[in-house]
C-alpha cells in the first residue's frame, strides 16, 4: 500500500521536516536533487515537495496521505484533515500589529471600517467577526509590514516568530490571533484505509520527538550503593538495573535523563560511587 507524504519544498520549515523524516527512519534517497516526487528507503512511502501553503488542501483532497505544515495554514485554508502530531518546530504567532505611534493600543481602540492588510484573510476575518468589528480586509502576498506606512492599511496581521522584524519596521503588537507550529496531518480517508502504515510513520516520528533533549546515562555501581544511585537518577520510569556477569557485587545501571540534568546527575553519581559512566545520544524512544 503506497503512502505519499507532502513536505514543504522551501522555506524555514523545509529542512527540519526532511531531517525529522530521516531521523524517523524514512530517509529520502536523493537529498541533493530535490524533485517534485522523491523516493524514500521504504518502498511503500514517497515524498511530494510543494508549497507549505498548498499542503493542507493537497492532504484534504487526497493528493497526499500525510503532510507537514503550519497550523496557521491549516486554519487559513479551513482544511478538513486529521491533525496527528505537533512536531515541535516552526513555532510562530499570527499577530495584530499597528505603527508604534498609532493611537491604537488594543482591540477596543479599533474603529469600524478600519483597513487591515494581511496574508491570512480568512483567519483575520474570523478574528474580527468574533470581536464584533466590521473592518475592510486587504489581502497582500508579501511585505505586509509596509502597508500602514504607504497608506494601504491602518492595521496588519502578520506571522512572527520573535517579533524582531515587526520592531525593526516600527510596528507594535496589540493582540495574538493564533499560536502556530508545524503539525503532522493526514487525509481522513487515508487515515482509515491506510491506518497501519500511517501509524507506523507516526510512531517513528513520535519516537524522534520523544528523544529530543534526552540522553542515555549508563554506569557500573556496587550493589551496596544501588539505592542511592536510584534516588539520584531522574529517569523517565526509573533506572534499569542488570547484573554484570563478571562481578557479582557490581550491577549495570542505565536511565534516560533530560539533557539539562545530565551535568548535575553525572557529578552526583560520581560522588555516590558510580564508575564507567557513559552518556549516549538517543535517536528514538519507542
Amino acid at each position: 500500500m503506497q503512502l505519499r507524504i507532502a513536505l514543504p519544498s522551501k522555506g524555514r520549515i523545509s529542512d527540519p521536516a526532511v531531517k525529522l523524516l530521516g531521523k524517523a527512519g524514512i530517509g529520502i534517497k536523493d537529498t541533493t536533487n530535490r524533485k517534485l516526487f522523491s523516493e524514500t528507503y521504504d518502498d511503500e512511502i514517497s515524498v511530494m515537495f510543494t508549497r507549505a501553503a498548498d499542503i493542507p488542501e493537497f492532504v484534504a483532497d487526497g493528493a497526499a496521505d500525510l503532510g507537514m505544515t503550519g497550523l496557521d495554514l491549516i486554519e487559513e485554508k479551513d482544511a478538513d484533515v486529521e491533525i496527528l502530531e505537533d512536531l515541535n518546530f516552526g513555532t510562530a504567532k499570527l499577530v495584530l500589529a499597528v505603527p508604534e505611534d498609532s493611537r491604537i493600543y488594543n482591540i477596543l481602540d479599533i474603529d469600524h471600517g478600519a483597513v487591515v492588510a494581511t496574508e491570512f484573510p480568512n483567519l483575520t476575518a474570523k478574528y474580527f467577526k468574533n470581536k464584533g468589528l466590521d473592518v475592510k480586509i486587504v489581502e497582500l502576498s508579501g511585505s505586509t509590514e509596509i502597508a500602514p506606512f504607504i497608506g494601504v492599511a491602518d492595521i496588519i496581521t502578520d506571522l512572527t516568530s520573535t517579533g524582531t522584524t515587526l520592531k525593526m519596521n516600527h510596528l507594535k503588537i496589540i493582540d495574538t490571533i493564533l499560536e502556530s507550529s508545524i503539525k503532522l496531518i493526514a487525509n481522513k480517508d487515508s487515515f482509515k484505509e491506510k491506518n497501519e502504515k500511517i501509524e507506523a510513520v507516526r510512531t517513528g516520528i513520535r519516537g524522534v520527538l520523544d528523544a529530543e533533549g534526552k540522553k542515555l546515562v549508563m554506569m557500573n555501581v556496587n550493589k551496596e550503593v544501588l539505592d542511592d544511585v536510584k534516588k539520584a537518577m531522574p529517569g523517565l520510569t526509573g533506572p534499569t538495573v542488570s547484573h554484570v556477569l563478571s562481578d557479582s557485587e557490581v550491577v549495570a545501571v542505565h536511565a534516560v535523563v533530560d539533557e539539562h540534568e545530565v551535568f548535575n546527575t553525572v557529578n552526583e553519581l560520581k560522588k555516590i560511587g558510580a564508575r564507567d559512566i557513559l552518556v549516549v545520544p538517543i535517536e528514538r524512544i519507542i
